[in-house]
């Protein structure tokens, strides 16, 4: 399985005062995504100077996690479920959720933390 980012991200209700908070940190906004999932969730990128990126998403409640983007989301997601993972039961976040340029998916370990797993969709492949 081929991971191609792996960064933290934070779901919070009110995702500003966050977002200044890493600014001031240095992070930079690198792009925002709008409209994501049932609940049209907004997620803003962010990178710094050494290279660390961070995600930042409105949602309904107050999470954190790690982002694992792949080249190959079904791989990922059989690997994941062999190793005692299940889905997020959460209504945002129990299915693969699709938009225009990924595919993404709510996973918990058997311990408890949290993967956001994507894949990018690639135009030219």
């Amino acid at each position: 399985m081929k991971i191609t980012t792996f960064n933290p991200l934070i779901i919070t209700k009110d995702p500003e005062p966050t977002i200044q908070l890493f600014e001031e940190l240095g992070f930079k906004r690198r792009h925002t995504k709008e409209g994501i999932g049932i609940h049209g969730v907004t997620d803003v990128r962010m990178k710094n100077d050494e290279g660390f990126h961070l995600d930042i998403a409105q949602g309904d409640g107050e999470w954190t996690m790690i982002r694992m983007n792949v080249r190959d989301f079904d791989e990922a997601i059989d690997f994941l479920l062999a190793h005692g993972f299940r889905r997020a039961r959460h209504e945002a976040a129990d299915k693969t959720i699709e938009t225009d340029s990924s595919k993404i998916a709510i996973m918990v370990s058997p311990s408890g933390y949290i993967l956001s797993v994507s894949e990018h969709i690639r135009k030219n492949d």
